[in-house]
């Protein structure tokens, strides 16, 4: 009995595996009627805009939308989470033109923190707030829908995990996850880059700096908390590192609005 239950588990996991290899399936996409009122109240970065640049920025939500399929686990989701997820991805490519992510299928949002080994939201080591996926979870993130509305909703703070994950996934586009985003940055500036980003990590590790204490794990999450920041609170950012400041306006070909 027990060979027959992992025979049929195993056989619905190659079937789903297999499903999700088809090509993707353009989604209908049908904003909300108030669209430009939630953002306005609740994305700060959208704010800043311009109106012309508001418009483009909705542009770019739908399209998102239109191939990215975003999924409750046990927990409802509505339009603004929706558009947070959305935001949370166009806000980092907002400078590339018509840039989409390859590597992305499917957004799986858990009511709060979670197991990255397990995937479950109860037992131990439920603290994960944002993950890419790998391996079989490939084209996956999963996001905690509490931290995700945190990080739009909170905006005197630097951090933002959807912001964060979707950067993980620009540093992945070149093959690896190194936090050299080497598609973004020209050859001449990748030198700088390693350079400053190494001097930052070791500030981080001797207490002598603002950024988040979790870059100092690798230069990926550096790079990741480094992003949530520049576009969180782009005007102390520019104040208290503006070396990298000038080096990620010119990875990310925009300049968020400061005071």
């Amino acid at each position: 009995m027990t060979g027959l239950i992992i025979f049929l588990i195993s056989g619905f996991l190659l079937v789903w595996l297999v499903a999700r290899k088809k090509p993707p399936v353009k989604i209908e996409v049908v904003l909300p009627e108030n669209i430009d009122e939630l953002l306005e109240e609740n994305i700060a970065y959208y704010r800043s805009l311009p109106a012309e640049k508001q418009s483009l920025f909705v542009d770019k939500v739908k399209d998102f939308l239109s191939y990215v399929n975003i999924k409750g686990v046990n927990t409802t989701i509505n339009e603004l989470d929706k558009l947070m997820v959305a935001c949370s991805a166009v806000i980092p490519i907002f400078g590339f033109g018509n840039w989409r992510y390859f590597n992305l299928t499917d957004v799986l949002l858990y009511d709060g923190a979670f197991n990255a080994q397990k995937f479950s939201t109860s037992g131990e080591d439920t603290h994960t707030l944002g993950m890419v996926g790998t391996g079989a979870m490939e084209g996956m993130m999963i996001l905690s829908k509490h931290a995700l509305q945190q990080g739009f909703l909170n905006e005197t703070d630097k951090s933002n995990i959807g912001i964060h994950e979707f950067v993980h996934l620009l540093d992945k586009a070149d093959g690896e996850t190194d936090g050299i985003p080497e598609q973004l940055l020209s050859k001449q500036y990748t030198i700088p880059w390693i350079n400053l980003m190494n001097e930052k990590i070791a500030a981080i590790q001797k207490g002598s700096s603002d950024i988040n204490p979790y870059g100092a794990v690798s230069k990926t999450e550096f790079f990741a908390v480094a992003a949530e920041y520049f576009f969180e609170r782009p005007d102390l950012f520019k104040t208290k590192h503006p070396q990298l400041f000038a080096l990620m306006e010119k990875a990310f070909i925009q300049q968020p609005a400061t005071k």
